[in-house]
């Protein structure tokens, strides 16, 4: 019987340092066009500010 629990040379047998290497060499522009523009991000700040707007307007309202 052979022994297949170690690994043979540098192969890895799962496959994700390969993986890993090629997500870190990726250049970084296509790594952004991949996740999408600005668009989710002015989604947060919009929401984050009308969270905001909504605490403040309810804290005037309790201490007025």
């Amino acid at each position: 019987m052979a022994n297949n629990q170690a690994p043979q040379g540098n192969q890895d047998p799962a496959g994700s340092t390969q993986m890993f290497r090629a997500f870190v060499d990726e250049p970084q522009g296509r790594r952004a066009a991949a996740t999408g523009s600005s668009g989710p991000r002015v989604g947060v700040i919009l929401g984050v500010a009308v969270a905001v707007a909504v605490v403040a307007a309810v804290a005037w309202l309790a201490l007025s």
